[in-house]
């Protein structure tokens, strides 16, 4: 198949957080092999691994739960995981090359500042041949709110860049149960949350002018169901787990949601996917997005007030 080269330029970017913005998945798996080795059992396998990532807490502990046969209840299960996440989640970092990203892809607000006369920096001075235009950003995790907050209460400055309503997390109640990832309702209601609070006069964001970033299998399948561009920057594990396969996962075939809305899914190399080890040095040009010079940080506009939105809550963690 030839690939599609003739994509309008990315004016969203929509994210996942655990494993693609924070290194919480390495943590995630630590926490279970510590209570399978509590009960003499094997660690988890990459291969099962691979099916946990991206899905809602709930899916993905039955998973979980089924495979591990543990001689305890589900209620004993989930109480003992979630005290080892409470132990844990704090200590998550970003994995490289995202506080860069993040930075670079906020600061385009710039290119909508206007001057006293009303004119946009994205109009003034000389054309790159891409036009300048602001990326707009949202999260879309399937960690519930508790768990989110945990997890980023050493980071507040880092998710600020996430606008408090442009966050759509596991838990969200307009999001119905069983349809989390690799179904793509998540994403279109990121991208909803955009569509909905742009300024008036701003024309609609199309999903393939949203840009997926994904570390998990099924989150790349919501994605390329959601009809959106897809950036795929997995563990590395995760990729060795399906080296030859890159393609289909690219495409969104592996099958993760079974035989549902087939339509939705893309087709090997048709150009809508792509794979990087990581986040740094990220191609913005490829995707048609002008990062403003480094300065515009010190205009007096950018000085908003980014104090987190984050609120740390003493509540138990669900395991999710």
């Amino acid at each position: 198949m030839v690939s599609r080269t003739d994509f309008p330029p990315i004016r969203a970017c929509l994210f996942d957080m655990d494993g693609l913005l924070l290194d919480t998945e390495d943590l995630y798996t630590l926490c279970m092999n510590l209570l399978l080795e509590k009960y003499s059992k094997p660690s988890l396998p990459w291969s099962l691994k691979a099916k946990l990532q991206g899905r809602p807490g709930p899916a993905a502990n039955a998973l979980f739960h089924q495979w591990a046969q543990l001689p305890i209840s589900e209620a004993d299960y989930l109480a003992e995981l979630s005290a080892l996440q409470r132990e844990h989640f704090p200590t998550a970092k970003p994995l490289p090359g995202v506080e860069k990203l993040l930075g670079n892809l906020g600061r385009t607000r710039w290119w909508d500042i206007k001057d006293s006369n009303g004119v946009k920096n994205a109009e003034k001075g000389g054309s790159t041949g891409t036009k300048a235009q602001r990326v707009h950003i949202a999260l879309a995790t399937s960690s519930n709110a508790t768990n989110f907050s945990v997890k980023t209460s050493k980071w507040s400055d880092l998710f600020s860049v996430f606008e408090s309503h442009r966050r759509v997390l596991g838990d969200d109640k307009r999001i119905q149960p069983g349809r989390g990832k690799p179904l793509p309702d998540i994403y279109l209601l990121a991208l909803k949350t955009i569509n909905d609070s742009l300024e008036e006069g701003e024309k609609p964001i199309t999903p393939e002018e949203c840009l997926v970033f994904e570390d998990s299998v099924p989150g790349v399948e919501a994605g390329r169901r959601a009809g959106m561009r897809v950036v795929w920057a997995p563990h590395p594990m995760l990729k060795k787990e399906y080296a030859g396969r890159e393609a289909e996962i690219l495409a969104g075939r592996m099958g993760e949601a079974g035989e549902v809305d087939v339509h939705q899914l893309g087709e090997i190399d048709d150009g809508w996917a792509d794979y990087y080890p990581d986040l740094v040095d990220f191609p913005y040009d490829k995707y048609g997005i002008v990062v403003p010079p480094a300065e515009a940080e010190l205009d007096p506009a950018m000085q908003v007030n980014t104090a987190s939105e984050i609120t740390t809550q003493d509540t138990e963690i669900p395991a999710a």
